[in-house]
């Protein structure tokens, strides 16, 4: 909120999360300029947007001539030709058909030109989103993101498509009014500009205020919508816990902070155009008292008086304007700054300049020489503490240990979502910071703990694996992952729509399919991460079987809890705290009787106490 503004007692324990590279410095040098930063979408528009300066400058040409048909009108009624009255009306119609004419290619090319200039940002952020590693949204909430590319993109298609043109046209129409003043009546113009100062000086003052409160209202409404797409999207956990009631007082605080915001930037903006318009008005109202004397003393005509009449009035409403159009203004460029921050956001693990590619398509040889990682949220805590193996091409190897040992992690940098702190990872004798990420990734098949299953229909699903795969092969996969069977029952078979987040399935279905997506990758590299642990023991069995023979010709690195699953791998790298502290077969780690053959027993034993 702004400076020394204490939070409301409700809201102290939600405040918002601050943007990447946000602070008060930047929000406190930035101004109106902001918006130079949407020149980069603007230019490749030329063309458009010359046009709609065209139309610009002919409606504001054409709006600043009427005042003078006008005043050949009124004066032309002390005429005796009714024929010059007559071309005087008609070229009255005339200037009016073409400022309609002018004003309707305006609106069509500036409102073009708004919708095609958001859509690009849109598709910008979000395929700078789309790419960020895990460590940025460790910093900030997807709903934040989300908020950006809906609400501020919304906010910029109003100022792009409508506000910028009708700010532009109210200022051509400003100096052309004050110019035409001075040239019908001098006088009257002087007095009238002895009130401008008075008219700017209110828009400076609250304009900045303004433009503090539209930035803070910005933020408020993306921590609103953090709020609720991380509620809605853990409903269940929600409901399971009855946590409905203070899911809603949370969300509900930080609503009322961004109407709060709200209605002070309204005030504000409302006590601005109050102290403008009546300043306004109340000098036309004394240039016209100085006008109509001046006609009684036959020192202006009635036409004269008119005419300068309408240009004061024109000139007060484009002041009026540009007073509220200036409030709008500073929301876009609160609003732009936080699409550019999205933009220009850095992100720890980056491509290199030129990568090299992976040798042969990729054999599957994996090394991690002396790799140490802590996660950039648990800095005192080491994930990886100088772990070091090769994983020969076509081998599988089984990482087991206890919860946090550093299972999980290994395989998050092997698919560089994060960069190791010290040490290396190769593939392929090929260091991962020297390929592209998706070079490498194309040759890995990832099967997650907890699989994700697109709002589409299974089929789709599976297809996510490899979208130009054929119905037959994506219905293979689905055989070998023990899919078939129950997909098939669907109401529509594998065409059918498994709803949200896949809402319409068990576990053990999601984890069958996202085991599917992964075969169908056909990958020389597979990594399980607890793949078969939401299944029962005949689909485990099945999977497993499924598993044993895709390995056969694949490096297949197996993270699992349940070492029933492990048993039968080539190798198994037993971890502890970060560190690998035992390595060999099944029966070679039971024979050391260390932590591993500590795990076996509890795991058997409770087994076999459980039957």
């Amino acid at each position: 909120m702004a400076a020394n503004e204490p939070l409301p007692p409700s809201a102290a324990s939600v405040p918002p999360k601050p943007a990447p590279g946000a602070s008060d410095e930047r929000e406190a040098s930035k101004r109106i300029s902001s918006l130079a930063d949407l020149l980069p979408f603007l230019l490749p528009y030329r063309l458009m947007l010359l046009g709609a300066g065209a139309a610009l400058i002919l409606t504001a040409m054409v709006s600043l001539a009427l005042p003078l048909a006008v005043r050949r009108v009124v004066d032309g009624f002390e005429t005796e030709s009714a024929e010059l009255l007559d071309q005087y009306f008609l070229a009255a119609l005339g200037i009016a058909c073409l400022l309609a004419v002018g004003t309707g290619l305006r609106y069509y090319l500036v409102t073009r030109l708004g919708e095609r200039v958001v859509a690009d940002i849109r598709k910008a952020v979000f395929d700078r989103m789309i790419g960020m590693s895990p460590a940025f949204y460790e910093r900030i909430m997807t709903g934040e993101v989300l908020s950006r590319i809906t609400t501020d993109t919304t906010l910029l298609l109003s100022v792009i498509s409508s506000s910028v043109s009708v700010a532009l046209r109210n200022l051509l129409i400003l100096i052309g009014g004050i110019a035409l003043m001075l040239w019908t009546s001098p006088k009257l113009t002087g007095a009238v500009l002895l009130i401008v100062p008075l008219v700017i000086i209110p828009i400076v003052v609250l304009g900045r205020r303004l433009r503090v409160l539209s930035r803070e209202n910005q933020d408020w409404i993306a921590e609103s919508s953090g709020n609720a797409s991380e509620a809605l999207l853990a409903a269940q956990t929600v409901q399971a816990f009855t946590h409905e009631r203070p899911s809603a007082t949370r969300f509900a605080d930080v609503t009322e902070l961004s109407f709060d915001s709200a209605r002070k930037r309204i005030a504000t903006r409302a006590v601005m155009t109050v102290i403008v318009i009546t300043l306004v008005f109340a000098g036309i109202v004394g240039v016209l008292w100085v006008g109509a004397r001046d006609v009684r003393a036959e020192a202006m005509s009635i036409g004269a008086l008119i005419q300068f009449l309408i240009y004061a009035i024109m000139v007060a409403g484009s002041v009026g304007a540009l007073s509220e159009i200036w409030g709008e203004l500073q929301r876009a460029s609160g609003a732009t700054e936080r699409l550019i921050e999205l933009l220009g956001a850095d992100d720890n693990v980056a491509d290199p300049d030129i990568g090299r590619a992976l040798p042969n398509g990729g054999r599957g040889e994996i090394a991690f020489d002396a790799v140490r990682f802590h996660y950039p949220t648990r800095p005192e805590i080491a994930a990886l503490d100088g772990a070091s193996f090769t994983v020969k091409p076509g081998e599988t190897v089984a990482l087991v240990g206890p919860s946090g040992a550093g299972k999980t992690t290994v395989l998050q940098l092997l698919l560089r979502f994060y960069d190791p702190d010290s040490g290396q990872i190769s593939l392929d004798g090929v260091p991962l910071t020297d390929m592209a990420r998706d070079t490498f990734r194309r040759a890995i098949a990832l099967v997650p703990q907890d699989p994700v299953i697109f709002a589409a229909s299974a089929r789709e699903n599976i297809r996510f694996g490899r979208p130009e795969a054929s119905d037959a092969e994506v219905e293979a996969a689905a055989k070998a992952a023990a899919a078939h069977d129950f997909l098939e029952k669907l109401p529509h078979g594998y065409d059918t729509y498994v709803g949200e987040r896949g809402l319409m399935l068990s576990g053990g279905q999601k984890q069958r399919i996202a085991i599917a997506r992964a075969i169908l990758r056909d990958a020389p590299i597979l990594l399980l991460d607890e793949a078969t642990s939401a299944l029962d023991a005949e689909s485990e069995r099945a999977v497993q079987d499924a598993v044993g023979e895709l390995s056969k010709s694949r490096t297949t690195l197996i993270v699992a809890h349940r070492l029933a699953t492990v048993k039968q791998a080539d190798r198994i790298l037993v971890f502890e705290d970060g560190k690998i502290v035992a390595e060999g077969t099944h029966e070679a780690l039971v024979a050391e009787d260390g932590l591993y053959a500590r795990l076996a027993r509890l795991q058997f034993t409770a087994g076999l106490a459980a039957e």
